[in-house]
């Protein structure tokens, strides 16, 4: 590769970010247009603020969470061999989701992966199970309490998804964490040192053990124990990674998904694997971009809106782009497609629909193995990494 190549290849992913992702807030309908796109975070972390690490949120007098020991967040129940018989290793599809906040959504996701026994990985919000009345337990940096760029929950939605994330897990699904409020940008979790970051992950916890509690007015399960979620995915991909990644550390979680990044076999940074969000070439274009669906609408409108005429195009054009990125696994030996989306029907559901058509005819394909990153991580460890010969 000619000089200086690489370096423009990584600025080519950064500009990506640019875009970052929006959450629709957990009681409305999805926007058609999101949230402005936030500041690009850098891939080499910043020098950490000096502001004063913030307090978890004091528990309320409320019914006490009872029966999350033992539900783990992040299951493994499938074992995958180092190679195929084609001698490669398994070509492995992992779908995710940012926010994890609309029903409908949930119901269409979970039936499309048992149809070709795919398993995938939730990145919940903590207000998505926790009732707005109770909104200023949470105590952000930087932040009036109870402040939330995607809102807060009706007690019958935080119960419905408490229902939910149970019965997802037991399909073998995962749940990682989005963290709280979403913030992006100027006064954002950009600006965010270890112990603030530990903080929001300890409001996380407190959410999900007694969001539902809340909601109930009486003694309700926590649909999983969340000391067990061994993943994250930062707002708007940002955050000072060392930061960040100092607070997962302490906590025992295993691997971020975060960073964008390029289409290689994952290796560890700062003690946790990485998985990105990886560098893709927008069917029929020269533009980069990454494998997010918001940064995909970005490439094709801007993220704005298309006429109606202009869907089914559009529509193809994503699944190509997927297409085209699974062709170019294969070619170097299958590393991992990491693909991301969000819980939202974005202009006039383009990319949810392109993505059901791409898990619906990808993850039945012999080499193809589609699993949640958790499922890669086991994977990872028990080959060392990846299986030799194969880096």
């Amino acid at each position: 590769m000619r000089p200086g190549a690489n370096l423009l290849a990584a600025a080519v992913v950064v500009a990506a970010v640019l875009v970052g992702c929006a959450d629709i807030e957990p009681n409305a309908q999805p926007s058609a247009t999101p949230s402005s796109p936030s500041a690009t975070p850098s891939r080499t972390p910043s020098q950490s603020p000096t502001a004063s690490p913030t307090p978890k949120p004091t528990p309320s007098s409320t019914p006490k969470p009872t029966g999350p020991a033992g539900v783990a967040a992040a299951p493994v129940t499938r074992n995958f061999p180092a190679r195929l018989a084609n001698g490669k290793p398994p070509l492995f599809v992992v779908v995710s989701f940012d926010g994890a906040g609309d029903l409908a959504l949930w119901h269409h996701w979970r039936t499309v992966a048992h149809q070709v026994d795919a398993r995938m990985t939730f990145f919940l919000s903590g207000p998505y199970l926790y009732p707005a009345s109770h909104r200023t337990d949470y105590k952000p940096p930087f932040r009036k309490p109870g402040a939330s760029d995607i809102g807060w929950s009706t007690p019958a939605n935080v119960l419905a998804r408490t229902t939910i994330l149970h019965d997802a897990i037991a399909e073998g699904h995962e749940i990682g964490t989005h963290v709280n409020g979403h913030f992006c940008g100027p006064k954002g979790v950009g600006e965010w040192t270890s112990a603030q970051w530990t903080a929001e992950l300890n409001a996380f916890d407190h959410m999900v053990r007694t969001g539902p509690g809340l909601a109930a007015g009486k003694t309700v399960a926590a649909p999983f124990d969340p000391s067990t979620v061994k993943g994250m995915r930062t707002p708007c991909l940002e955050g000072n990674r060392a930061a960040y990644r100092r607070a997962m550390g302490y906590r025992g979680m295993v691997y971020d998904a975060s960073a964008p990044g390029y289409l290689r076999w994952p290796k560890k940074v700062d003690g946790l694997w990485n998985f990105p969000l990886q560098d893709v070439v927008l069917a029929g274009t020269t533009k980069n971009t990454l494998t997010m669906d918001y940064n995909i609408w970005y490439a094709q409108t801007k993220a704005k809106k298309a006429p109606v005429a202009q869907v089914p195009q559009l529509r193809a054009q994503v699944l190509a782009t997927y297409r085209q990125q699974l062709a170019r696994s294969r070619a170097k030996g299958n590393p991992p497609l990491f693909l991301g989306n969000h819980f939202n029907r974005w202009n006039n559901s383009i990319y949810s629909d392109a993505l059901t058509t791409f898990v619906k005819e990808t993850c039945k394909q012999p080499d193809v193995r589609c699993v949640s990153n958790i499922e890669l991580a086991a994977w990872l460890a028990k080959y060392a990494g990846v299986p030799s010969g194969r880096r």
